[in-house]
C-alpha cells in the first residue's frame, strides 16, 4: 500500500515539473485580447493598389478604450514582418517612404495598445498592394559647345575655349514616369542657374555670366520625380583660353653640334607647359618657311652640313597656339684635320720628360680638347699599326693634344722608336685617329772630326823616310762629356786601288778615358805619315773602327785627305811629276787655304 502511494507521488511531481514546457494531448489555448477597441486603416492601400514615393497611413478606431500607441509592420510574404513605426502620440498617422523597399507586393498591419486594459488590440491587416517606385535615369548630360575630351572623369576632362563673355550650352535628358524638375550646380560662376521645372521642362540651360573664368569645374545635374526620387550626374570640364609656352627641346644628343645630317628632336612634352590648362596636343615646326605638325614626343629632320635655325610652337588641345621659339641646329659631319707633330729631340742622354703635341683644326664645330688625346708606345722598327715593344697604345695621361711623357732611363731605348698617334674629336663627335708617327731614339753621344782643324801639312812629298814624311793634324770632338776610351786609326790606301785593295792601318791611337769629359770635350792628335811611293795616296782618320761606341751619327767618324808622292830625277827637278794646269791651280788654292786655317796645337 505504501509503495502504491509513493509511486503516485512521483508521478504527480514529475507531471507538475514538466507542465510549463510539455503539452500532452490537449491543445494549447491562446488567450484573446481583453481590449474592447479595434482599429482600421482609414487611408491604407487597397488590394492591388500601386504605391510609390511617400505614402501616408492614417487610422480610425471603434469600441471603448484608450489608445496609447500604435505599432505598424510590413511584410511581403505575410509571415516575416518588419517594424515600420511605433506611434506614441497623436496625430495617429505615418508617412511611409516606399522607396526604401523593393518594388514588389507588400502588406501593412497595425495594432493599438489599450491602456485601459493594458493589452493590445487585435491586428488589422491592409490589402496586398504593389510598390512600384521608379528612380529617375539620366540618359544624357552634355555641353553642345565644341570641345575635346569625354568629361566622364577628372582624368579625362572635357576642355573648352570659351570666352569670358561666352555661353555654355548645357543639355540633359532623363527617363522616369513622373519627372518634375532638374537643377544644375557647380557651374563656372558667378551664380547658379535656376531649376529647369517644375512645369514645362527646357531640358537645358544657356549659361552666360559675362565672367566665365579659366579653370576646372565639375557641373552636377540632379533630376527629381513626383515620388521624391532623384538622380545625379557630374561632368568634368575645363575652360582654357591661354596658349601653352615652349622652351628649346633636346636636339640630337643634347650637344651644341651634331655629327649627322639626320637630326632627332625630342622631349616636346617636357619642353612645353600649358599650366593648368588642357595640355599639349601637338607641336608645330617651321622649316624652310613651311609649318608642319608633330603629334609625337619627338621627330627626325634632315639638314645639310652647317648652321641652321628653325621655329617651333606648341598647340594645346583646344587649339590655343603658343608663341614660337627659335632653335639652332648645327651639323658637322666632317672629321677634324691633322696638321703636324711636335716632339722634343729624343736621345739616350735625355733626362726627364719630353714634350709631345699635335696640331689639328676643325673648321666646323671646333676641336673638343676634353675628348681628344695623344697615345704612345715603343716600337723596334717604327712601322705597323700597334707598337710592338709596348704591345698596346698607352694614353699620355692628360686630355688634349699636348702633354709630357718620361722614362726612368732613356738609355735603354737606344735605336728604338717612340710611336705616337692622336685621337682628335670635334665638338660634334666626329673622330680622327691619325696614322702612327715614329720618332727614333738616337744615342746622345756623337764623336766627330773638326774639319777645319784636321788635315795634312803638305799635299806633295818625295817618297821615302827622309823627304816623304807628312804630318797629319786632327781634332777629335764629342758633343757631350764622354768618360770612356776612344780608339782612332790613321789608314792609307793607293788612290788608284780597285775593290780588292783595302785600307791599311798606319797608326792607332787610344784616347784615354776622361780626356773627352773636360770643358773642351775634345782631343788634339798629331799623326806622321811617310809617303811610300810615287803616286797619289788616300788617307783617312777613323773614329771607333770597331763600332763599339753607340753614336748618334756614324757617318762623321771619317775624315779623308789625299797626298801625292813625286818622283825626282835631279835636284829641284821633278821630271816625272807633271800634273795638269788645273790640278796645280787647285792644289795651290788648297795649300793656301789649309795654311791659313791651321792653328797651333794646344800643349799636351
Amino acid at each position: 500500500m505504501r509503495r502504491i502511494v509513493l509511486a503516485l507521488l512521483v508521478t504527480v511531481i514529475m507531471t507538475v515539473g514538466q507542465s510549463s514546457e510539455v503539452f500532452l494531448d490537449d491543445e494549447r489555448v491562446i488567450k484573446s485580447s481583453d481590449s474592447q477597441l479595434s482599429i482600421q486603416f482609414s487611408s491604407g492601400p487597397n488590394a492591388n493598389q500601386d504605391v510609390k514615393g511617400l505614402f501616408t497611413l492614417t487610422f480610425t478606431s471603434s469600441g471603448v478604450g484608450n489608445i496609447s500607441s500604435i505599432e505598424i509592420e510590413i511584410s511581403r510574404d505575410g509571415s516575416n514582418w518588419s517594424t515600420v513605426a511605433n506611434l506614441t502620440s497623436t496625430p495617429w498617422l505615418k508617412h511611409v517612404d516606399t522607396t526604401v523597399y523593393d518594388n514588389d507586393s507588400w502588406t501593412f498591419r497595425a495594432r493599438a495598445y489599450d491602456s485601459d486594459v493594458n493589452d493590445f488590440t487585435e491586428w488589422f491587416t491592409s490589402g496586398e498592394f504593389n510598390i512600384v517606385n521608379q528612380v529617375p535615369v539620366i540618359t544624357s548630360f552634355a555641353l553642345s559647345n565644341t570641345g575635346v575630351g569625354s568629361g566622364t572623369t577628372a582624368l579625362d576632362r572635357a576642355w573648352y575655349s570659351v570666352a569670358a563673355d561666352g555661353t555654355l550650352f548645357f543639355t540633359w535628358d532623363a527617363s522616369d514616369d513622373d519627372l518634375t524638375h532638374a537643377s544644375l550646380a557647380n557651374v563656372p560662376g558667378p551664380g547658379t542657374p535656376t531649376d529647369d521645372g517644375p512645369g514645362t521642362l527646357a531640358n537645358g540651360w544657356d549659361w552666360s555670366t559675362g565672367a566665365i573664368a579659366e579653370g576646372t569645374y565639375n557641373p552636377r545635374l540632379t533630376v527629381w520625380d513626383g515620388s521624391g526620387l532623384s538622380a545625379s550626374k557630374t561632368m568634368f570640364i575645363g575652360i582654357d583660353r591661354t596658349a601653352p609656352t615652349m622652351t628649346t627641346p633636346t636636339v640630337g644628343n643634347g650637344n651644341e653640334w651634331i655629327d649627322s645630317t639626320t637630326v632627332t628632336i625630342s622631349g616636346f612634352d617636357s619642353a612645353t607647359d600649358d599650366g593648368s590648362g588642357s595640355g599639349l596636343d601637338y607641336v608645330q615646326i617651321q622649316q624652310d618657311s613651311v609649318w608642319s605638325d608633330v603629334t609625337s614626343s619627338s621627330t627626325t629632320l634632315t639638314f645639310s652640313e652647317g648652321e641652321h635655325q628653325i621655329s617651333m610652337r606648341a598647340v594645346d588641345k583646344v587649339g590655343n597656339i603658343g608663341s614660337p621659339v627659335n632653335v639652332d641646329i648645327k651639323v658637322d659631319i666632317t672629321e677634324p684635320e691633322g696638321i703636324s707633330w711636335s716632339v722634343d729631340e729624343l736621345s739616350t742622354s735625355h733626362v726627364g720628360p719630353v714634350n709631345i703635341s699635335f696640331s689639328a683644326q676643325d673648321l666646323g664645330s671646333g676641336i673638343d680638347l676634353d675628348n681628344s688625346k695623344i697615345q704612345y708606345g715603343f716600337d723596334l722598327n717604327g712601322v705597323g699599326a700597334t707598337p710592338d715593344q709596348s704591345g698596346r697604345w698607352i694614353d699620355l695621361g692628360v686630355s688634349g693634344l699636348e702633354g709630357t711623357m718620361g722614362l726612368a732611363s732613356w738609355a735603354t731605348k737606344s735605336r728604338q722608336y717612340l710611336m705616337v698617334r692622336a685621337i682628335v674629336t670635334d665638338n660634334a663627335g666626329n673622330e680622327l685617329v691619325t696614322i702612327p708617327n715614329s720618332f727614333q731614339i738616337l744615342p746622345g753621344l756623337d764623336l766627330s772630326w773638326n774639319a777645319t782643324e784636321t788635315g795634312v801639312d803638305r799635299l806633295v812629298a818625295r817618297p821615302g823616310d827622309t823627304n816623304g814624311q807628312i804630318e797629319v793634324t786632327s781634332l777629335l770632338e764629342a758633343n757631350q762629356a764622354y768618360g770612356g776610351t776612344v780608339t782612332v786609326h790613321l789608314q792609307a790606301a793607293p788612290a788608284d786601288r780597285d775593290s780588292t785593295v783595302d785600307w791599311t792601318t798606319m797608326q792607332t791611337v787610344v784616347v784615354e778615358g776622361g780626356n773627352l769629359s773636360d770643358e773642351c770635350q775634345c782631343e788634339y792628335i798629331t799623326w806622321d805619315y811617310v809617303v811610300p811611293n810615287t803616286g797619289q795616296w788616300d788617307l783617312r782618320l777613323v773614329i771607333d773602327p770597331s763600332n763599339a761606341i753607340d753614336e748618334r751619327d756614324e757617318s762623321n767618324n771619317y775624315h779623308y785627305s789625299m797626298v801625292t808622292g813625286a818622283s825626282v830625277s835631279g835636284v829641284g827637278v821633278v821630271p816625272s811629276f807633271a800634273p795638269g794646269i788645273i790640278a796645280l791651280v787647285l792644289t795651290g788654292f788648297a795649300v793656301a787655304w789649309y795654311q791659313k786655317k791651321r792653328v797651333t796645337p794646344p800643349p799636351n
